[in-house]
């Protein structure tokens, strides 16, 4: 047997791997500025986070949610601490598609209705729901089209008012769009897209399945703008490579038993790997490091030549040049052993590495990139 080919992958294996480095069996050293779809957020193999999942599993390492698991509410009071949301209701579960797949289900349950707003260049997930709600005709399926989705430009605002109205459930948005190439609403827009999503009673999903856990200086992206969404989905970094995702579902908005459900979601290691991401972001200042290395990286990356715009937030970053990235991604990584991500978009290179990285390992990126430029 032989595994399905369908990944695009970089010419690396890794067989080592700490804080943002990897080695191959080579011995060779990489730094990893990718941080595997933004997932690594503490580092790689972050001391407290390996103690975490090593005692757990001397104690129980599965049980299903037909039993009590205190470890759940441990983890959702660090979270509410860590990310400042205490007025949410948590469901745990494994993927940011299944996250967002049963936001929609939640939003349509509680509104009885069956229309979604979601926006162009959007990424939500691979499962049906999740899968009609993102923008990319590449990985659509024929069944993607049963839901009835209307894709909308990112803050048109006036396509926004002509779209919204008493047939829509939910609106589902990125605050920063990950493969849609680092594309971000305006706080402006976010904050009206709220305001009009009351009036028709429509649920507010904001995706921060990349942007969240700390990525943009604040645990959520979306606080920036200061809403307060009905729902937030979460996942890739707050379990630091430990499959775990969840939906924030705002208090008030009642659950039914058996409304939702998951076998894996929430389980005794998954909880033990959220803790402890929550712990180290709070104890290290992750948050902080984010701002402060992201604001850094803005300025110095906005000074290389030929590019147009650095794009995003903290340290989900997007440089868009006036021309394809692929052979700069793939010098970055043949000759400067430095991994990066590109997107939807051919032109931006984009980088979402652990946040604990600093200023030196921006400034050799700088380098690296001019050294490009100037050949």
């Amino acid at each position: 047997m032989k595994i399905l080919d369908v990944y695009n992958k970089f010419k690396l294996t890794p067989a080592k791997s700490l804080g943002f480095h990897l080695w191959n069996a080579q011995g060779e050293e990489y730094l990893d500025l990718y941080g595997g779809h933004g997932v690594i957020s503490i580092g790689h193999s972050h001391p407290k986070w390996v103690e975490a999942l090593q005692s757990q599993l001397t104690k129980v390492a599965y049980y299903s949610n037909a039993v009590e698991m205190p470890l759940q509410q441990e983890y959702a009071q660090k979270l509410a601490a860590v990310s400042g949301a205490d007025d949410y209701q948590l469901f745990l579960c494994n993927s940011g598609a299944e996250a967002n797949e049963n936001a929609l289900k939640v939003a349509s349950v509680i509104t009885g209705r069956k229309k979604i707003i979601a926006f162009k260049g959007a990424f939500h997930g691979r499962t049906t729901g999740a899968l009609a709600a993102t923008d990319n005709p590449k990985i659509q399926s024929p069944l993607s089209g049963e839901l009835a989705v209307e894709f909308l430009p990112l803050n048109d605002t006036d396509a926004l008012k002509n779209a919204l109205d008493e047939k829509v459930a939910a609106v589902i948005i990125e605050p920063i769009q990950g493969v849609g190439g680092v594309a971000m609403p305006s706080d402006g827009f976010l904050h009206m897209l709220s305001v009009e999503c009351k009036k028709t009673g429509t649920l507010l999903i904001l995706d921060e399945i990349q942007s969240g856990c700390g990525r943009s200086g604040k645990y959520f992206a979306h606080q920036w703008s200061g809403i307060k969404p009905d729902m937030i989905t979460m996942a890739k970094g707050i379990g630091n490579g430990f499959p775990l995702a969840g939906v924030l579902i705002k208090n008030g908005i009642d659950i039914a038993k058996g409304m939702l459900g998951t076998t894996y979601g929430g389980s005794y290691l998954a909880c033990a790997a959220g803790i402890s991401v929550a712990s180290v972001m709070k104890d290290e200042g992750l948050l902080n490091n984010a701002e402060k290395v992201g604001k850094y990286a803005k300025n110095k990356l906005e000074g290389l030549a030929n590019i147009r715009k650095v794009l995003g937030r903290g340290l989900m970053i997007g440089m868009a040049f006036d021309f394809p990235v692929k052979a700069l991604q793939n010098f970055l990584i043949n000759e400067k052993k430095m991994v990066t991500g590109g997107s939807s978009n051919p032109n931006v290179l984009r980088i979402i590495p652990p946040l604990t990285i600093t200023t030196k390992e921006i400034d050799a990126l700088f380098e690296a990139i001019s050294e490009y430029l100037n050949k």
